[in-house]
């Protein structure tokens, strides 16, 4: 490949941000029509969930769950992901097929890491059940591989979402939860940065493939 077309090439990579699996952000790119060599996938931390995107290390980021951040965007719902527990191994939720978040409220949960909005935690981790049963946000950690070998611990087990189960190490397991509605996925950026054509066509394609 020449250089020139090596500059024209990279002239459209999409910087994506992605927190845990790779899984939906290979499901966005798709919806968005692309190769996933036309994207540079990078991993936020969720303590610092929109720094990267802010900063504008990555040109648009994977959010899940409803983001109320003023100073970003964000398009429609383009696909979903379901509920889920991780607990250790060996933990009594482990031997189900599927369990309820009013079973989970027995067992100590994860409060929200570092600067993460509370109302977006609340959607993750919710303070009560549907039956009003206090749900018990003890732990904080800031990564996912820190919350994975403590729950492998059995100290307590983590509200999260399904596509997780792809990046759980033995010791785990990611049980599905029946009875929360799945986290809407979309796609967020600075409301007020100029975005490039190909990150904007990027945006549109998926959003337009999500509504057919």
């Amino acid at each position: 490949m020449s250089a020139a077309s090596q500059t024209v090439t990279d002239s459209r990579i999409v910087r994506l941000g992605y927190h845990g699996s790779t899984s939906v952000a290979s499901d966005v790119i798709r919806l968005a029509g692309r190769d996933e060599a036309e994207t540079i996938l990078s991993e936020y931390d969720i303590a610092e969930a929109f720094e990267a995107v802010r900063s504008g290390r990555q040109d648009v980021m994977i959010a899940k769950f409803a983001v109320r951040e003023p100073d970003l965007a964000t398009t429609r719902t383009l696909t979903e992901d379901a509920r889920a527990v991780v607990v250790a191994a060996g933990h009594p939720l482990a031997a189900h097929d599927s369990v309820s978040v009013e079973d989970v409220a027995a067992y100590h949960c994860f409060d929200r890491p570092g600067d993460f909005p509370p109302c977006i935690w609340d959607e993750v981790v919710p303070p009560h059940t549907p039956a009003g049963r206090p749900l018990n946000r003890r732990h904080r950690v800031a990564v996912v591989p820190e919350m994975m070998r403590l729950v492998a611990t059995g100290a307590g087990v983590h509200l999260t979402v399904l596509s997780l189960a792809d990046v759980a190490p033995a010791g785990v397991r990611v049980v599905p939860v029946h009875d929360l509605p799945p986290a809407p996925v979309t796609l967020a950026w600075p409301r007020e940065r100029e975005l490039p054509e190909h990150v904007r066509d990027f945006i549109a394609a998926a959003e337009k493939e999500a509504g057919r």
